[in-house]
């Protein structure tokens, strides 16, 4: 117990020096204003896929709707602070508590199906909000919700996604996270030793569902305007990709893989024309030469990084943020 509060007191000390460096370097000018924009939404990806992980890596259900509930938390949050005029942080806070509301909603009819099934369903009402958003005048309708205040700093993203890294790490690690575990495991077995599979299946749900809504709340407040397009389910499939390219099951894989994804999106911009077929190819050589994930079953390990998972699953990654 006292070498994991002193390996979980390290990774929170780099975590800070990190952010520190990153500040000193954005308040001298040495980090351009293309460079800010990046790093935020290194922050809101990273919260997406290690989100996500939770319920694809660590409880093994199969969900692809992850864009619906930051589409949730993103325009509750934008309406909060453009018509109510209600505090950005708690704007955020209530965008996640109403897209884990409708995690707990969509998670308990669905949560009883597995693979394909449970998939096809995510994707279902990640496309109804979506198409609801679409047809709803209220919410900008097709040309989405403009003149968002851009409060989203870097300060407030870096803490948020420490938060997320944090408190889901923590609840891997705890009676309920091997819970879940176990439920990825074999189910039948988890519910025959006494485990109330799809009461962890939700919550497992619902967690992820209210980090991808405040996530998507520091999205929206990050870049002034929101479209109900940019919630389709390509974005979720990029989510996916991101939890896939990291390695399932490990928190430090998610946070990797969205960094990956996220500075790869952003330097293919350059080109267009190729933008999509580099992404593609650099997507199919991971899965031929690295099935497993950047980081596999290797978990973060301040004492000895890069050690390898004593146990062929590696199921819980003890990485710290």
């Amino acid at each position: 117990m006292k070498n994991m509060n002193k390996k979980f007191w390290m990774g929170i000390i780099l975590a800070l020096a990190f952010y520190g460096i990153v500040q000193v370097l954005l308040t001298t000018g040495i980090f351009n204003d293309v460079t800010r924009s990046m790093l935020l939404l290194i922050g809101v990806n990273v919260m997406l896929a290690v989100s996500l992980n939770l319920i694809n890596g660590i409880t093994g259900q199969f969900s692809i709707g992850h864009a619906g509930f930051m589409s949730v938390g993103a325009y509750t949050s934008a309406i909060l602070t453009l018509d109510y005029d209600v505090p950005f942080i708690l704007a955020i806070i209530i965008g996640g508590i109403v897209a884990a509301i409708f995690g707990v909603l969509i998670g308990m009819p669905t949560l009883r199906l597995n693979g394909d099934y449970l998939a096809i369903a995510t994707l279902g009402f990640g496309e109804i909000i979506r198409i609801v958003l679409l047809n709803t005048e209220y919410v900008g309708g097709a040309s989405g919700l403009s003149g968002i205040p851009a409060k989203s700093t870097w300060t407030i993203i870096f803490f948020f996604t420490l938060f997320t890294v944090v408190l889901i790490n923590n609840f891997i690690r705890s009676t309920h996270g091997r819970a879940c575990l176990a439920i990825r495991e074999n189910e039948i077995a988890a519910e025959a030793m006494g485990i109330n599979t799809t009461m962890y299946k939700v919550i497992a749900f619902t967690i992820g569902a209210l980090f991808a809504g405040m996530a998507g709340g520091l999205s929206a407040h990050t870049f002034y305007v929101i479209t109900p397009g940019s919630f389709n389910f390509l974005k979720s499939f990029e989510i996916l990709v991101m939890v896939v390219l990291g390695g399932l099951g490990s928190t430090a894989g998610s946070i990797v893989g969205a960094v990956f994804v996220t500075l790869l999106y952003t330097y293919l911009r350059e080109f267009p024309e190729w933008r999509m077929i580099i992404y593609s190819i650099v997507l199919i050589m991971m899965m031929i030469f690295r099935p497993s994930g950047l980081l596999g079953k290797t978990k973060i390990n301040f004492g000895k990084l890069g050690k390898k998972e004593a146990k062929a699953n590696g199921s819980i990654d003890s990485s710290t943020p």
